[in-house]
């Protein structure tokens, strides 16, 4: 099955840690070419040289998703170098923690331009080359896409939009080859808890979950991987996952007291 990816040439964004990094790492070695980006061009390089010196093809390009013409670039970067795109995997994004009654609306703007036009920048310069090679395109999501998270209104607004971005992208290239598929992991041991933005756009700093015990990124990145090869549309990575948008098409009503309750208990949660 992993034959499918070597030789591939894969974009991923936000990948300087968590599923990002994880999906460089797990992609590179099973053969593909990789061009990878995020705004820490440090950590990106010492990525870069780690897989490197196991033979990976990989290529690191600082890039910040928000900026329409640094997406352009990025994109212009992996024709110059590879002459095609097999794979774009949008997986940049941040989160949030605040009531919106309480949060500063530059907050929600931020989440927005990085979750959702970071997705939106570099899918269009980089869906003709997609689109010649029948290629796949990935926008690693969230259950909150699904149904509304309470203290998360930036975050399900984001998703939400990625979702229905994604899904129209699909459903205009049926007769192309296009591969669009929707990941949602489960809560993932990464930083995006701990840099998720609380009211006034201040990192919470710390997360407000027991990282260890959660899904590993590295999970993740296979599961994407899985995903790819075989061109499923969405992939829900968690039985909490499933059993919520199960929930969202039967019983709407009971996953908002479900989710209300068990935000409420995070340490120091925004619910009074």
């Amino acid at each position: 099955m992993y034959s499918k990816i070597e030789n591939k040439v894969v974009i991923i964004t936000g990948a300087s840690s968590g599923i990002g990094k994880a999906c460089v790492e797990e992609f590179a070695v099973r053969g593909a070419k990789i061009v990878f980006c995020a705004r820490n061009i440090d950590k990106l390089k010492e990525i870069e040289q780690n897989l490197q010196q196991k033979g990976c093809d990989v290529f690191a390009i600082k890039t910040d998703v928000t900026n329409e013409n640094e997406c352009k670039i990025l994109i212009d970067a992996t024709i110059e170098k590879y002459n095609k795109i097999d794979v774009l995997i949008n997986n940049a994004g941040i989160s949030m923690r605040a009531l919106f009654n309480d949060v500063q609306l530059n907050v929600i703007k931020k989440l927005m331009d990085v979750n959702f036009w970071g997705t939106v920048y570099c899918t269009k310069y980089a869906l003709p080359y997609l689109m010649e090679s029948k290629g796949s395109i990935v926008g690693v999501t969230s259950i909150a896409g699904f149904h509304g998270l309470p203290g998360r209104s930036g975050y399900s607004a984001s998703k939400f939009a990625m979702h229905g971005f994604l899904e129209t992208i699909r459903i205009e290239n049926l007769k192309n080859g296009l591969h669009v598929l929707i990941a949602a992991p489960g809560f993932t041991e990464s930083n995006v808890r701990k840099s998720a933005l609380t009211a006034d756009g201040n990192p919470q700093g710390d997360s407000p979950l027991k990282e260890n015990g959660l899904m590993s990124a590295n999970t993740v990145a296979k599961s994407i991987l899985k995903g790819i090869v075989k061109r499923k549309r969405n992939i829900i990575l968690s039985f909490e996952g499933k059993f919520s948008v199960l929930l969202q098409r039967v019983i709407p009503r009971a996953l908002d007291r479900i989710f209300y309750h068990y935000m409420a208990k995070e340490p120091n949660s925004p619910f009074k």
